[in-house]
């Protein structure tokens, strides 16, 4: 049985996956066009559709080459380590809700519980690297009581 941090990793894991998929299938899909609208000799209008296929390749190009040095990051993390105080991988519970400490891959719900990873370069992930249980941080004028760290 997977601990709630194992469950959470593998969550945002497969969400990471999907994206690179999703992705890397637009892209062919993209080159696909490209080379179709290459058999095209519409002049002016052809020109521009394939600029425009180019910059829109461009741009996938980018959010997938994200995708990849995110989910390079996340495999460093090891999701059945446990410590005691706050760093990269550790799950934070908080009065305001769960953080795990990892990337800025947003929010899920995990057996009705809202999970938000958060990155170590972000204001509160920042504030809560080396902290413990009993702790509390404050970003904003929010107080985040730390209950546990694992």
């Amino acid at each position: 049985m997977m601990t709630l941090k194992e469950t959470i990793y593998s969550l945002y894991s497969v969400a990471l996956q999907e994206k690179i998929s999703l992705l890397q299938s637009s892209l062919d899909d993209l080159k696909e066009s490209g080379k179709n609208e290459t058999k095209s000799t519409a002049g002016d209008k052809h020109e521009t559709a394939l600029a425009m296929l180019q910059l829109e390749q461009e741009n996938i190009r980018n959010q997938l080459k994200e995708a990849i040095r995110q989910w390079d990051e996340l495999e460093k993390i090891d999701p059945a380590k446990a410590s005691y105080m706050a760093g990269k991988g550790s799950l934070i519970k908080t009065n305001r809700g769960y953080f795990f400490l990892s990337l800025a891959l947003g929010k899920l719900k995990v057996n009705g519980n809202d999970i938000i990873a958060l990155s170590t370069q972000s204001p509160l992930g920042n504030k809560f690297l080396g902290a413990t249980a009993g702790h509390s941080v404050t970003v904003n004028g929010n107080v985040y009581f730390i209950e546990t760290v694992e």
